[in-house]
């Protein structure tokens, strides 16, 4: 019978010839093989690596096109690189066992394991590739991008594991998938927080709840900063101390936050603070008192118009006006609220366009609390809160010349200067 060619007998006559034993001369050549297809592996890899992805790379340095960048950038080409090797040695094991008493089965799944390893690699870099390129286009903006591309990871991982173990114990993937369905109780249990993490991209995603960048407050988690990244089990916060808090995603969905995304787009930040006025300093305003109160340029006209108003309707209704508690007067407080609301409207960081306002809250043990609210037009940090005090300074400062006081809780000071006038 004519012998067909394989690689275990191109060396056999001349082995032969020198006399060795055929035993000694198969083991020789299987070697000799062996190291064959491993050169030749090792040759076509370093082509696959130094010439192949040379020309690649620099094909994708003259290309406009960014994507492939990013490819090459993630490594995808490189792993792609390994895969012939592999593909080399695994198409020679027939030829280089051929007439040995060797069952090559078993290699032959150890290199497809090692081929779908490699291949899963390369999938799992492409996907990262792609989330890469949607975190960084303006389509994707504010999308969970790399919830999407975790689970798309997780799904490769378990086909690659479902395949992988069908190989070792002889059984097809359906029936594995079988036995898995079987557990089911115990994979949710180990997955629990991925399919929530899931179920809460899908609902954040398509209510646009929380976007990249955004600035979100959750009290329960001690998280108030930007949100730098959104995966599929937890959102990480900057927060404003430059710690990192990281949240659960699903509590997005189960538990209240805050987003100040619209006060972000809206370019307005608002204000709302109360100056707490002794209640003791409240009173009606004296001849003597509104004389003073027409020399303040924000307030005369109003103290004009208010008295001449007020004038006419006690000469109307003819009331006693002597005694103060008879008729329409103004207050010190009144007067006080009308200028800080005029103060307010006149300052050029306070958006017009939004609510301002000057009011008066309900009386508490702290005092009567005079609340301003307004809208900065300045959202920066620091400025808002330059803005905030600005105004704070100087109303603060101005209630004394309407003979109001600012409440404030006795301190040791207080006490000791009342024990040293009691003495």
């Amino acid at each position: 019978m004519e012998q067909t060619f394989n690689l275990n007998h191109w060396a056999n006559e001349w082995l032969l010839a020198k006399g060795l034993e055929a035993s000694t001369v198969a083991y020789i050549t299987l070697g000799l093989d062996i190291l064959l297809v491993l050169l030749v592996s090792f040759i076509v890899d370093f082509i696959a690596r130094k010439l192949i992805l040379n020309y690649v790379t620099r094909y994708v340095n003259k290309s406009k096109n960014t994507y492939d960048d990013v490819f090459l950038d993630k490594k995808v080409f490189h792993g792609l690189a390994h895969i012939l090797p592999a593909v080399i040695i695994l198409k020679s094991l027939p030829l280089v066992f051929d007439g040995v008493d060797f069952s090559i089965t078993f290699l032959e799944k150890i290199i497809i394991i090692y081929l779908i390893v490699l291949i899963t690699g390369v999938a799992s870099k492409f996907l990262r590739s792609l989330e890469h390129i949607g975190l960084h286009s303006k389509r994707f903006e504010g999308k969970p991008v790399s919830s999407y591309v975790q689970v798309g990871r997780i799904v490769l991982y378990i086909a690659a594991a479902v395949v992988i173990i069908s190989m070792v114990v002889g059984k097809s993937p359906i029936t594995i998938l079988t036995a898995f369905g079987a557990a089911t109780a115990v994979i949710l249990l180990i997955f629990r927080d991925t399919i929530l993490g899931l179920v809460a991209s899908i609902q954040i995603s398509s209510n646009d709840m929380v976007r990249l960048g955004d600035w979100v407050s959750m009290d329960k988690y001690g998280a108030d900063g930007d949100v730098i990244e959104i995966n599929l089990t937890t959102v990480k916060v900057r927060n404003w101390d430059k710690t990192i808090t990281t949240v659960p995603t699903y509590a997005f969905i189960s538990d209240s936050f805050k987003n100040w995304r619209g006060m972000q787009s809206m370019g307005v930040r608002r204000i709302k603070r109360s100056i707490y006025i002794d209640i003791s300093s409240v009173k009606f305003v004296t001849d003597e008192m509104r004389d003073r109160y027409k020399t303040f340029a924000r307030v005369s006209q109003f103290v004009v118009e208010r008295q001449a108003e007020i004038d006419a309707y006690n000469e109307e209704t003819g009331v006693d006006t002597s005694e103060l508690i008879n008729g329409r007067h103004m207050t010190n407080i009144g007067v006080f609220r009308k200028y800080a609301l005029n103060y307010i409207m006149a300052h050029p960081k306070i958006d017009q366009n939004e609510t301002v306002m000057v009011r008066q809250l309900q009386p508490t043990e702290k005092g009567l609390p005079l609340e301003i609210y307004c809208f900065s037009n300045d959202i920066a940090w620091v400025n808002y809160e330059n803005i905030q005090s600005d105004l704070f300074d100087h109303l603060l400062a101005a209630a004394e010349r309407f003979e109001l006081k600012i409440f404030q809780n006795p301190s040791g000071s207080d006490f000791r200067q009342l024990a040293s006038t009691s003495e």
